[in-house]
This record gives structure tokens, sequence and C-alpha cells, in this order.
């Protein structure tokens, strides 16, 4: 299939055809799994010259270049880089972009490891680090500084799902000389697209929604024209490449994105709904409600919404949080998130210097997984009489 005409085709036919070309492998429907180090040349002056597609395992492979293509694809991207977490996918682009006497601003509400590499490695690099408020919109430009090289996003965020003005902060950011980065695990590409809205780097755990079955570590980072050298540079330079087996189950669940993404958004709004009604939850954190302060900037920028918010317990702490989490028994208790299966976790704030509330109760975050709803909602009802016994 000409890749212009599948361009303008729908969203689950560019996930079920977009990567690879069967014909381009004897007509097989799924690229081949290559496990590859070492890669021969034909003669001494190719060797030299490094004149051949493939030159070493860490430089990709057949398997790679699939799952790089499907994602410049969905992200509108030069070029994407295939790393071993979701984590990584958040470390390389700012050693990427970030030298010894650099400033980065990263938004408070940030996923807690990527703060804990910005406060142990890159502040031991010589880095200064600053965290921003996530309704900070525009009014980030107060904060750039001559050295600001770096602004790193995340929309919503993580467990209180706040919203970000992307673009204003896109603009102030470029306005001041500095690269932003946006992790856009929550909506994947395919309900929001961060390149079109001023972002320069998109981040991915793939782990979550592209892979959906709570079984691969990998992680995605797609970058524009601009950035793009620089990034695939410190990715060579790092060695830091994914597992074939695991690419290649990353695209085959990336075949099913969309339907499982359908299922997840359907049957988490219904879900967010409902809890706004019932007793023991003072605050539902789902952008896509009506009653979310962000709700108006998700609706403008974003086409969905994927199955993770969370719910904000009327009063008390730890105690009701435990009680309302050993009571549940469809989901289960654990991190990650985007897969199959519903997961619930009690969220703390205590990392965070600026967004911190404040909040009636302890915050629970809930992974809506593709059980039926009406499950879902009585497990959720046993964990909440459970919270109010406590």
């Amino acid at each position: 299939m000409n890749k212009r005409d599948l361009e303008k085709m729908g969203i689950h036919t560019r996930l079920a055809h977009t990567g690879n070309d069967p014909h381009d492998f004897h007509g097989f429907v799924n690229p081949p799994v290559v496990h590859a180090s070492t890669v021969l040349f034909p003669n001494a002056a190719a060797m030299a010259e490094r004149s051949q597609k493939y030159t070493y395992g860490t430089r990709g492979t057949p398997t790679t270049d699939a799952l790089a293509e499907a994602m410049n694809a969905l992200e509108g991207s030069a070029g994407t880089i295939i790393v071993p977490s979701g984590l990584a996918a958040v470390t390389i682009p700012l050693l990427a972009f970030l030298s010894a006497g650099d400033h980065v601003l990263i938004v408070d509400s940030v996923y807690a490891p990527t703060r804990n590499f910005a406060n142990t490695m890159l502040k031991r690099l010589g880095i200064e680090v600053e965290y921003y408020d996530p309704h900070v919109g525009a009014q980030i430009a107060a904060l750039m500084k001559p050295n600001t090289r770096v602004v790193f996003t995340e929309s919503p965020a993580s467990n209180t799902f706040e919203m970000q003005d992307i673009p204003a902060i896109a603009k102030a950011a470029h306005a001041g000389g500095a690269v932003v980065m946006m992790d856009n695990t929550w909506a994947t590409p395919l309900y929001f697209k961060p390149l079109d809205y001023g972002v320069d780097v998109s981040i991915h755990a793939a782990t979550k929604y592209p892979a959906g079955h709570s079984d691969v570590l990998l992680g995605t980072v797609s970058a524009n024209a601009a950035c793009w050298q620089r990034l695939h540079d410190a990715f060579i330079t790092l060695g830091c490449c994914a597992a074939p087996d695991d690419v290649y189950q990353v695209l085959r669940g990336l075949r099913t994105m969309g339907v499982r993404l359908e299922r997840h958004q359907q049957s988490a709004l219904e879900i967010a709904r409902w809890l706004e009604t019932q007793p023991g939850v003072a605050r539902v954190l789902h952008p896509a409600l009506e009653s979310h302060p962000g709700h108006a900037l998700w609706k403008r920028d974003f086409c969905g919404a994927s199955g993770i918010f969370s719910i904000v317990l009327a009063g008390g702490g730890q105690r009701e949080a435990h009680a309302f989490l050993d009571a549940l028994q469809i989901f289960g208790l654990g991190y990650s998130w985007g897969g199959y299966e519903s997961l619930a976790v009690h969220v703390s704030l205590a990392d965070r210097v600026v967004a911190k509330g404040p909040y009636a109760g302890p915050i629970i975050r809930l992974q809506i997984g593709l059980e039926d709803v009406e499950d879902i909602k009585a497990d959720i009802g046993r964990g909440l009489a459970a919270a109010s016994a406590a």
C-alpha cells in the first residue's frame, strides 16, 4: 500500500498497516524479528565506509525500523528512537539536550521517576533543575533564564491530571531558545500529537497502551527535524537499545491499540461520571469531565481520553486509602497501567514543590481495564464502603 494513500485513511486502518510492507519480506504479514549484534560487510571498502543500511545491532534492524516508522507515521516526526523502557525514553533526550551549567524547567506534577532522575543525575552533572506549576501556561516566560535549554512537560499531569496549555508553553519556551519535551504517554499519539502543538520531542512509555498487555517494557522518543539528529546521536552514543522480541511485541500491540483505547476511554468515562455521584468521593480528577478545571484545554487540544484517572476520597488519610485498596477484588494493586486489567494505587504528593493541592482526602489512581463496567463499579463500591468504615 502506498504510504501517501495510507496517510489519508482512518486511524484504525493506519494502525493495522503502517510501519512495514509485507512484500518486503516475502509476503509475511508481520516483519521478521531480527536478533542482531554483528552485521557482515561484503568487502573491506564497504566496511570502512559503512556504506550499507545496517552496520551493527545497536544502530537498528528491520524490526526496530518497523516500529520506528510506525511511530513516525503516528507522530508526524522526523525520526524515532526505540529504547528499553519508558524511563529511558525520558532520560535519553534530557541527556541529549542538557549540559553542565544549563537550566531545565520541569512540570511539578511530573512522573515520579523523572523527578528522581532530575534531582539525582541531572543535578550531579551540574544542571540547574526547577519545577513549575502545571497551570503556568504562557506565564512560564517569567521562569525562563538565559541558560534555560529544556522545558519538560507532561499533560495531563501524572496522578492528579492537571491540564497544561502546551501551545502557550511551547511558544514561550521557543522564544527563550529552549527545546520543549512532552511525556505524552496518557493520550498516545492517537488522542494528542505533541509535535503539532509546538513540542519538539514526544516521549512515550510504550510499556503502557502500545504494548497493552502488562508484559513488556519499552519506550519511544520521536523528534521533529530540528532536534532529530542530536537525539539520534545521543541514542547511539549511550548504546541504550531495545531487545528485538520486545520491539516486536509492541509493534503487535500497536495494531489493536485503537480499539483497546476506545474501550478504555468509554469505560473510564462512564465510571468517572458515576463516581461523581457516589458518597465518599470528594472529587474525580479526569480532564474529559465537564467538572474538571482543565476540561476546556483538553477539549481544545485533545481528541480523546485514555483509561486512567484519579479520585479524591472525602476525608481521611492512609488508613482509609489502604482500606479502599484492600477491599478490591478485580483491581490489582500495582504500578504501571495501559494493560487489559484494572489497577489501583494510593498516590503520594510528598515530593512535590508547588502542585500540592489542597485535596480533601487521599488520592487513589484508577486504571480502568477491559473488564465489564458493572463489575468494575461493584468493585469500586466495595472499596468506597471499606474506606467509609475505616
